[in-house]
């Protein structure tokens, strides 16, 4: 008699999430040893409730202290999981149940706003096609408790038109090696990107800059505003900026903005895989 041919596990459903949380208590989003990490959290939430290992991947690896209203994250889950809950696999079904069970374990710090199954072909970053950051800049005399924890406390004028010149000069493709720390183990090159636009508003004393492109580096928007910082103060000038990405060097340039005033609060897709996820 011929052996039974061995039996194949069961292909992984693919599912997107929506989610949004609070930094401040998080190593960042990428898993680390002995961190405690947006992904980490996920990914331990999801084999709690699904009852098996979930893989997940991001369209914006959040730095330490970032925050995200909009972040979105892939996770490769068991079917048993969806045959449970008596759901088809088809794109763009909802799976309620699991956006609450992640909200449920995770809040106040994570909140899944939604989950569906992912479109054939979805990763969450390589399909993605631009990501937008804010930075919130409280230049009151004295902080407000409000935007405490998603501010930095920079008391003080700042000249707005200054700074709108200088970030013009970031629009287009170009190399931010100047505004980027080089990832571990990468030989030293051009860290090329395409800023589509820029932006500063005013409400009273909170200053608010963001910033689209088609990817971001490490620390890239924080060294950003750092140095545009300099300039709403008079210490650096447009010329400057500009300067930094025709010949990028880190040499000399002011500290990145903390952490504490960015987030990522947009997520471009092309339609045919869910579109923009604001």
């Amino acid at each position: 008699m011929s052996e039974a041919a061995p039996q194949l596990a069961p292909q992984p459903v693919r599912v997107v999430l929506h989610c949004s949380y609070d930094g401040s208590g998080f190593h960042g989003f990428a898993t680390q040893r002995g961190q405690r990490t947006v992904q980490g959290a996920l990914e331990a939430a999801l084999e709690q409730i699904t009852g098996a290992a979930a893989e997940t991947g991001c369209a914006g690896r959040t730095d330490t202290g970032v925050h995200a209203v909009a972040q979105v994250v892939h996770a490769d889950v068991d079917p048993a999981y969806l045959e449970r809950l008596g759901l088809a696999a088809e794109p763009f079904a909802e799976v309620v149940p699991l956006s609450r069970s992640l909200s449920k374990i995770l809040a106040p710090d994570v909140v899944t706003r939604r989950a569906f199954v992912a479109p054939e072909g979805f990763d969450a970053r390589r399909s993605a096609t631009a990501r937008r950051y804010r930075y919130v800049i409280d230049c009151g005399d004295r902080r407000d408790p409000l935007y405490r924890a998603a501010s930095w406390h920079l008391p003080g004028e700042l000249d707005l038109a200054a700074m709108r010149v200088a970030a013009d000069a970031l629009c287009g493709e170009h190399d931010f090696s100047a505004f980027c720390r080089q990832p571990k183990g990468r030989e030293p090159g051009p860290l090329r990107r395409r800023v589509i636009g820029t932006r500063f508003t005013r409400d009273d004393a909170l200053v608010c800059f963001e910033i689209e492109a088609n990817a971001f580096c490490h620390q890239m928007v924080r060294s950003i505003v750092g140095m545009l910082v300099a300039v709403g103060r008079g210490r650096r000038t447009a010329a400057e900026v500009a300067a930094r990405l025709r010949a990028p060097d880190r040499g000399g340039l002011p500290s990145p903005a903390p952490a504490i005033g960015l987030c990522l609060i947009a997520v471009e897709y092309p339609e045919h895989l869910g579109g923009a996820v604001r």
